[in-house]
């Protein structure tokens, strides 16, 4: 059945109270709400990134689905980064000029249409078949940075190419340097200008949920993945696409011994510009500047790396106080709502990253289905603007905030 003619037959289904059961993600409201209204006919129609999600959760294979819902152990830092926003209030003013606003914003020397930017997702071809390639095309079209996962199902340039300028590019450490060493020439050789060094997972996760969601699914596992002796996923480095040159015989994504030794190295192997992704500490942030970063990203993987509970929201403002200025911070985890971003601003990121709501956009539309995911978040971005009377990114502050008790 090809992607049209199982659309088509959705839109049959779509009012059947049947399938509101097969929705386990979304609340009970939101459930209610998909069942009733007629499916989606484009990207142009959704309302909210919700719409877009409940569409791709219906497209999407429940292996492949589960691999992008999945936290880890109970997914309750997962669930405490989208909690956390609505810890904070928006304080409105009133009789400001809003008649023009200005949402755009610059990171390290990069222009941007907003501070909204697409965080990295290995294996995107796992939601639709051109994966890493449409985000990049959306990124054109809304002027977005994308940062490109090591575990890209596409070739780095071919998304460079895509993307017609350039991205960022999020590294693994490997527990190899010279792999590492040759990963970071191949990105300086594309174009990337920063490379975003990923420290939340040196040994691993436990992701119930998509193991869970993979014993739903009826599929061979083999005909798109490589497999073990029981027919269980396996992470073949060989076979991705930024692996392609490099001895991957023992290599590893990831190295339990990373100390900040490592930063230094990276500075003295790489030109581009060096952000750490995964920082959620104040006195990381302050080591981050010391051991010479460019930048920080304030992130807990999605809630996939460490069960902490605490949402990256949570820790954003430590983090800002120790950066103390004098390096960039950026943030990501559970931003569902233009308002979202609004409040991450207003605690001090420079720029806010999204991960799952940009990629059932792609699940359920691909190209047009990111476009539209940024373009929601965009308007709910300015309208929030508009109400606290922001007329710049730069004129949001906390000021704008009340914290709940």
């Amino acid at each position: 059945m090809t992607r049209n003619d199982r659309r088509a037959w959705l839109k049959f289904l779509a009012a059947s109270p049947l399938l509101a059961g097969a929705l386990p993600f979304a609340s009970a409201p939101a459930r209610r709400a998909s069942a009733a209204t007629r499916p989606l006919g484009s990207a142009a129609e959704a309302l909210d990134v919700f719409e877009l999600r409940d569409l791709a959760q219906r497209l999407v294979p429940p292996a492949h689905w589960g691999y992008l819902q999945s936290g880890v152990d109970g997914d309750v830092t997962l669930r405490a980064n989208e909690a956390a926003f609505a810890r904070y209030e928006l304080r409105g003013r009133r009789f400001v000029d809003v008649s023009h606003l200005d949402l755009a914003t610059t990171v390290l020397g990069m222009p941007l249409a907003t501070p909204i930017f697409c965080c990295p997702i290995g294996s995107l071809r796992a939601l639709h078949p051109d994966g890493e390639v449409a985000v990049a095309a959306a990124a054109k079209t809304r002027n977005a940075l994308q940062i490109l996962s090591t575990q890209s199902s596409y070739p780095l340039e071919a998304v460079v190419a895509a993307r017609g300028g350039p991205v960022w590019f999020q590294l693994y450490t490997t527990n190899r340097f010279e792999a590492t060493r040759q990963l970071l020439k191949r990105a300086e050789s594309a174009g990337c200008p920063v490379v975003a060094v990923t420290v939340d997972l040196p040994a691993g996760r436990n992701t119930e949920t998509a193991a869970r969601l993979r014993r739903e699914d009826t599929r061979l596992c083999s005909a798109c993945h490589t497999v073990d002796a029981q027919g269980e996923p396996r992470l073949s480095l060989a076979a991705e696409p930024m692996f392609q040159g490099i001895d991957t015989r023992g290599l590893a994504l990831t190295s339990a011994s990373l100390s900040w030794d490592f930063i230094k190295r990276l500075r003295d192997a790489t030109t581009m510009k060096i952000v750490i992704k995964g920082i959620e500490a104040g006195e990381d942030a302050a080591l981050a500047v010391e051991h010479g970063a460019d930048g920080i990203i304030v992130s807990n993987h999605g809630g996939r790396a460490l069960e902490s509970g605490r949402a990256t929201l949570e820790s954003l403002p430590e983090v800002v106080r120790g950066a103390a200025g004098r390096i960039p911070v950026l943030m990501d985890g559970g931003v569902r709502r233009g308002t979202d971003v609004y409040k991450a601003l207003a605690l001090g990121a420079r720029a806010v990253g999204i991960g799952r709501p940009y990629a059932w956009g792609l699940g359920a539309f691909g190209q047009s289905g990111v476009e539209r995911v940024l373009e929601i978040l965009a308007l709910e971005f300015r309208l929030a603007m508009v109400g606290c009377g922001a007329r710049s990114v730069r004129e949001i502050s906390a000021d704008s905030l009340i914290a709940r008790g």
